[in-house]
Parts: C-alpha cells; structure tokens; sequence
C-alpha cells in the first residue's frame, strides 16, 4: 500500500531539467529530499528554496562507490530510504560509424550500469522496510530506434529491462521498479540537441525546433513539469503498477 506522510526520497540528476522539476514536485508533498548530481553550488541553490528537509550529496553517479555511498548516506541521516527517482543520464548524438568505444561505453556507464548500481544499493533498506518505490527516467528510445543514438538507444533499452527484471523479483517485497519513457522534453539536453541540428544543417533553431516538436503527434515538447507528475504519480500508487515503461511523448509511442 502506499505510505502517508512524508517520505525519503533520492533523486539523482536533481540540479536541472527533469530532476529539477521533479525535486520542486515532490516539495509540494512535502517530502524529505536528497538531492544529487555533480555539482554541490547547483544543489546548494535548489535546497535552499525547498521547505522541508533536504540533503545535498554532490557526486559522479558513474563513481562504481556513489551508489553505495549515495543511498547510505540517506539511510544513516533518515533512517531510511523510501524513494529512488534515477535521472541522472545523458544523450549524444553521432553516427555509428563515429561512435567509438570511450563514446558507447560513457553512454552505457551513465544511462545503464550507474542506475543498476543504486538500484543493487537501494533494496536492501527497502526490503527490510518492506516499502520502496524505485522509477528510472528513461525514454521513448526504451522503446524504439533512432538514428545517431546507437550508444542512448542501446542503453535505454537496456535500462527498461533491468527495470522489469527488477520490478518482477520485487514483486512480492513492497518495492515497485518502473521507469518514465518521455520523448523529447524541453530541457537543456533537447537545446543542444537543437544546437547539433542547427550545426550540421545550418536550419534555424526554430526550424530544428520545429522539427523535433513535430516528432510527438502534439506538435510540442513535452514540459519537465509534466514528467515530473508522473513521478509523483508512480510514487503515490498503492503498489499494483510494476515493471512499466510509461510513455510521456505525445503520443508517438504506442503501448
């Protein structure tokens, strides 16, 4: 069943975009938040307009140690750990032919290996609590191909199925596991995205914008506020929706 009251929440990736939208989400709930990504000043400025209690744990989620670390750190200052949201992760765009093999193995070390080890980490406490709600910021490339994302797509698709694995011997724990599959979001990963674009084709940002947009049947990017209720959404449940791959983009892929 899901838990009233506040409840202890990690969120990776926290300092910007989606985790950013997500942190001030799960603030309106009131909930106690630990905030991570690289860069402590980053987190430091979003803590101090949050009305709860926070924690600020800067680190490199592809450090092989800030899994552990990470969600010890949450357990020994809260007793306990009831929400993972994995963000953290990060695009690039190249060809096949381009993409070499310190390229493919960065997108797999911060798209898939990094939430596989905080998940490893989290369930432990979760388990002994008999509650945890884990959700991975995914994508809509979980779920289809794109071109010049090979190193992304492989990931993402990788991490949607750790995500039902983990969510099906889970299962009978009180941990559900599932994962956000937004398509293009107006984020600064989408704005350099847009920046390549206008780089290689010499199309206006509006243009590349346009064309992005004009992917999702709404004709629009997805807002980051929108992603971030479904987290909320997904941590709220009663504990009957696992292992899914929920799709926030417009409608372009259909489950």
């Amino acid at each position: 069943m899901g838990r009233a009251g506040p409840l202890r929440v990690l969120v990776t990736g926290a300092s910007r975009g989606i985790g950013e939208a997500i942190v001030a989400r799960l603030a309106s709930d009131r909930h106690h938040l630990a905030l991570n990504s690289r860069t402590a000043i980053d987190l430091e400025r979003i803590a101090a307009e949050l009305p709860g209690p926070t924690l600020v744990l800067p680190a490199d989620c592809t450090d092989p140690r800030s899994g552990d670390d990470l969600v010890r750190a949450v357990v020994d200052a809260w007793g306990g750990i009831d929400v993972l949201v994995l963000n953290a992760g990060e695009g690039v765009a190249a060809s096949i032919t381009s993409t070499d093999d310190a390229m493919w193995q960065r997108q797999l070390d911060l798209n898939l290996t990094a939430p596989f080890r905080f998940i490893r980490a989290a369930v432990p406490p979760m388990k002994a609590a008999g509650y945890g709600r884990i959700i991975v910021v995914a994508s809509s490339a979980s779920k289809r191909g794109e071109p010049y994302i090979s190193a992304y797509t492989a990931a993402k698709h990788g991490v949607l199925g750790l995500v039902r694995s983990a969510a099906a011997e889970l299962a009978r724990t009180g941990i559900t596991v599932n994962a956000v599959c937004p398509g293009y979001v107006d984020t600064p990963m989408t704005q350099r995205s847009i920046d390549a674009i206008v780089e290689k084709t010499g199309r206006s940002r509006e243009d590349a914008a346009a064309s992005l947009a004009g992917q999702q049947p709404t004709g629009r990017l997805v807002a980051s506020a929108e992603v971030a209720e479904t987290v909320a959404f997904l941590i709220s449940d009663s504990g009957q929706i696992t292992g899914q791959g929920i799709n926030i983009d417009g409608g372009k892929v259909q489950s």
